[in-house]
């Protein structure tokens, strides 16, 4: 008689992690099967559906992650921010205006945005697995979508090299909440935070600065938010 060994939950869990494709591993597939001419984001976001609002944040903000690079970070930043609005206006999946979701990404740009996604985050599709999921859970979509609004706004300050840490903690998320990561999750938040509190803390440094008539040289702002 044969004996029926039933699988840990532990080693079913394993087996459901690497049979399920992460979001890199999903864009790309898209990127290797997409025709010539490439996809429209309508397409892109059905492609990824259950991952849509996930997906199209992550997709828009790797161009924000890439250091000292302008205009394409503060062109994607504005769409970001409409799109992180709808988690918090409790939609299920993004809506894009006609004209914006009939705009196609080439198949060059689609295996650009993967090269991408593995250059900076490959070493996050290692270590990421399920875990303390409440913060990656939709329970928190309107909280976590405030709060990504205003990391997105971020990007639009006009100061060199704005862009990369907010796009960074935007990515972080993003890819925390497809992978269930909630240490992911909240290590994005909290990056953002601190980036968007040393902004304003400078703003107001320059505002307290130009009241007096007693502003800082940079040397002793960057002293200022050092602590020292």
């Amino acid at each position: 008689m044969n004996q029926i060994v039933s699988e840990s939950p532990s080693k079913q869990a394993v087996d459901m992690k690497h049979s399920k494709p992460s979001l890199i591993e999903s864009i790309e597939d898209l990127a290797e099967n997409a025709p010539e001419e490439g996809i429209t984001l309508k397409e892109l976001t059905h492609a990824l559906e259950g991952q849509a609002f996930g997906a199209a944040l992550f997709i828009l903000a790797l161009p924000c992650c890439v250091p000292f690079l302008y205009l394409v970070p503060q062109i994607v930043a504005l769409p970001m921010a409409a799109i992180a609005f709808q988690m918090v206006m409790g939609r299920k999946e993004p809506w894009l205006p006609t004209k914006f979701a009939e705009r196609k990404i080439s198949k060059e740009g689609l295996q650009n945005t993967a090269k991408g996604g593995r250059k900076y985050f490959g070493w996050v599709e290692k270590i990421s697995r399920p875990r303390l999921t409440f913060f990656a859970s939709s329970k928190l979509d309107r909280v976590i979508g405030l709060i990504l609004v205003i990391f997105c706004l971020s990007i639009l300050t006009p100061l060199p090299a704005t862009n990369t840490i907010p796009g960074f903690a935007v990515a972080m998320v993003s890819f925390g909440r497809m992978e269930r990561d909630g240490i992911l999750t909240v290590g994005g938040l909290l990056l953002g935070i601190i980036w968007v509190s040393a902004l304003i803390t400078v703003a107001t440094l320059i505002a307290t600065g130009l009241v007096t008539g007693n502003l800082l040289d940079p040397g002793e702002t960057l002293k200022v938010l050092l602590g020292r």
